[in-house]
């Protein structure tokens, strides 16, 4: 099980690489769930993910003090509203719909009211 968290870790964590060379890939959430993977999987792992100067310059503002640049903010919002848009086309459900609504609302207003800006 390790193994799997591991290698999940380290898919995420390439992803959110990724996700600072090209604008359409966010790296934020990536590296939330590596960091995620990486404490399930290994101390050495997740402290040498913390370590790393990609963790330090795109993550650890969020974790440790709730606070993100305004950019930072925007662009993040704005590419899982694309997301959660193009889900909510791709559905023929009703209520699925309604709680991807709830959701885009939610996001919004935990990162407006929760997330303070810098």
């Amino acid at each position: 099980m390790k193994a799997l968290f591991l290698s999940l870790g380290f898919i995420s964590f390439s992803l959110g690489v990724i996700g600072i060379v090209l604008p359409v890939l966010p790296t934020t959430p990536f590296l939330l769930l590596a960091t995620v993977m990486f404490s399930k999987s290994s101390h050495k792992v997740n402290n040498w993910l913390k370590e790393s100067k990609i963790y330090q310059r795109h993550f650890s503002d969020f974790l440790e003090n709730q606070t993100m640049s305004k950019k930072k903010k925007w662009i993040l919002l704005i590419i899982v509203d694309l997301i959660l848009l193009a889900v909510f086309v791709s559905l023929d459900s009703t209520v699925l719909r309604i709680i991807l609504f709830v959701l885009f609302i939610f996001k919004h207003w935990y990162f407006m009211c929760f997330v303070k800006t810098y």
